[in-house]
């Protein structure tokens, strides 16, 4: 079978061909081989770990946490309870962030509910953003 250009490969993922470079560059992605004029061909294997790498940033995974994984995925070293363990740290980042976002809508809903609207110099938005 005859491998992808970065391009396609990239296309075929969802992702930009200078993504498909960085993870090369950071180690996320196995250098492919090249073709006898130097051009990057890649096989099956690479476009399924790509978007495996896709899908997991979706998810908000960090470039550790899915190196992490991609490990864990390896043949014979799965462990379900590694991968339960480093998704359940996840998911309680998730759930922080999550609960930061609502105090934040509350506390803009609130300001921007004091605000009339008015051309006046007082604006309790822009004294919400100077307290210190």
């Amino acid at each position: 079978m005859r491998g992808m250009t970065i391009g396609k490969m990239a296309n075929a993922a969802g992702v930009h061909l200078e993504t498909v470079r960085y993870y090369e560059r950071i180690g996320l992605m196995p250098e492919p081989g090249r073709t006898a004029s130097g051009y990057r061909s890649y096989g099956v294997e690479h476009a399924r770990r790509l978007s495996f790498i896709r899908r997991a940033r979706e998810l908000g995974f960090g470039t550790e946490e899915i190196r992490a994984l991609l490990n864990l995925a390896k043949p014979g070293r799965a462990s379900c309870a590694e991968v339960r363990a480093l998704t359940v740290t996840h998911l309680d980042d998730v759930r922080a962030k999550i609960s930061d976002l609502r105090r934040l809508e509350r506390i803009l809903a609130g300001t921007v509910d004091q605000c009339c609207g008015a051309e006046t110099p007082a604006c309790p938005v822009l004294d919400m953003l100077s307290d210190s």
